[in-house]
């Protein structure tokens, strides 16, 4: 909800030039995600000790707190430390997935996950709308506040809905207690699990390559006309997409294998992406925006439900905290790489690139299950043969 209109609030500050604004607008949405990668793996591990329901209730207090303060902002550096202090609580979205893993059968992991996926990107497709129409109505400083307000009331949903089924510490594998090296070497011991949550920083990459410069690739294509509307509608495309698919790829993965319909979805996700770069109107960039959305919408669930397979039950918070890391890392690099390739070699350049990333994700996540898990499943059968 606070997104759309962070730039704008930093210039109700003062008088500054364009360029002081957007640079601090740049320094300012970037910082949580650098305290977030930091952090996660950090949380994960207190997670899988302590349990997760305290934390999520510890999450929602905390960015509640840190974005009620934003309200009272009256100068960049403020905005500044409260954007670093909320990175540092933005676990919840992470956290639910790990407590939604370890609380669900592993048959049905993956639609769950595309489930709490769902309502992940519904949140992503309102929020910017009631934000800019919340600022307008009332103001910056009363948005912030009220943003507050429904994330106490999410810690109120969380400490008197759920009930969380604590994991017993014994000698077996689920549930003995890991060191930090054990899960390193855990995760570099299965070469597939290792690929997958290396991909997820490439997925990242490229999904947010476009965002920074979506609006003005728009602005190119059809010209400067209702240039706000047309650009929410770019956006708001691959979310559709990816709102009406995501649960419907879990269940596929249940089904199939989670690391087949994951290589499928990257090749599909290269595939509709390159067009971008050759879209003579709004509505064929809309079209394949859509497009985009349905094959990268199952991608996060499946990666999960895959580490929820592979992962044992007492590491898995942690686990889940490296791939969040990762994921963040990705945020952070994507914009940076987009803007700059836009700016040296124009808007196509940033479509042939992510295209070939996400392509080249699928070859390496491919070759990876094929060679570690594929031909060892062959070669058990013929021995047993």
């Amino acid at each position: 909800m606070v997104l759309p209109f962070i730039s704008l609030y930093i210039d109700s500050f003062g008088n500054f030039s364009d360029a002081y604004v957007q640079n601090w607008s740049g320094w300012i949405f970037g910082i949580t995600f650098v305290a977030a990668f930091i952090f996660s793996p950090v949380w994960g591990r207190v997670g899988d000790k302590y349990g997760r329901k305290k934390l999520l209730i510890f999450f929602a207090i905390g960015l509640g707190l840190s974005v009620f303060l934003m309200g009272f902002a009256t100068n960049v550096w403020q905005l500044f430390f409260l954007r670093l202090l909320s990175g540092m609580f933005t676990g919840f979205i992470p956290m639910s997935q790990a407590l939604i893993s370890t609380q669900t059968p592993q048959n049905i992991a993956g639609k769950v996950l595309g489930t709490l996926q769902t309502g992940s990107i519904t949140g992503s497709l309102m929020g910017p709308l009631l934000g800019g129409a919340f600022a307008d109505a009332v103001g910056f400083s009363t948005t912030f506040q009220w943003v507050s307000v429904t994330i106490f009331i999410s810690a109120i949903i969380v400490a008197l809905g759920i009930k969380e089924v604590k994991i017993e510490y014994a000698e077996d594998k689920d549930h003995k207690a890991y060191s930090r090296k054990e899960v390193i070497m855990h995760i570099v011991r299965h070469p597939v699990l290792l690929v997958v949550m290396l991909i997820s920083t490439l997925v990242q990459v490229a999904h947010f390559s476009i965002q920074p410069i979506l609006s003005l690739y728009v602005e190119e294509i059809h010209g400067p006309v209702s240039i706000a509307f047309f650009s929410g509608m770019a956006f708001s495309a691959a979310g559709l997409g990816n709102l009406l698919m995501t649960r419907n790829w879990g269940k596929l993965g249940d089904r199939v294998g989670y690391i087949k319909i994951l290589i499928g979805l990257l090749f599909m996700a290269g595939i509709v992406y390159l067009p971008g770069a050759f879209v003579t109107n709004i509505w064929q960039l809309i079209i394949l925006r859509f497009l985009l959305g349905i094959s990268i919408g199952g991608i996060i669930p499946l990666r999960i439900a895959y580490i929820r397979q592979e992962a044992p039950l007492s590491m898995q918070g942690e686990v889940l905290g490296y791939n969040t890391s990762l994921r963040f890392l990705g945020n952070i690099i994507g914009p940076a790489l987009g803007g700059m390739l836009a700016g040296f070699y124009g808007f196509s350049a940033v479509f042939f690139v992510t295209s070939g990333l996400l392509l080249l994700c699928g070859v390496i996540m491919l070759v990876a299950w094929y060679k570690h898990e594929y031909a060892d499943t062959k070669h058990r059968q013929s021995a047993v043969s």
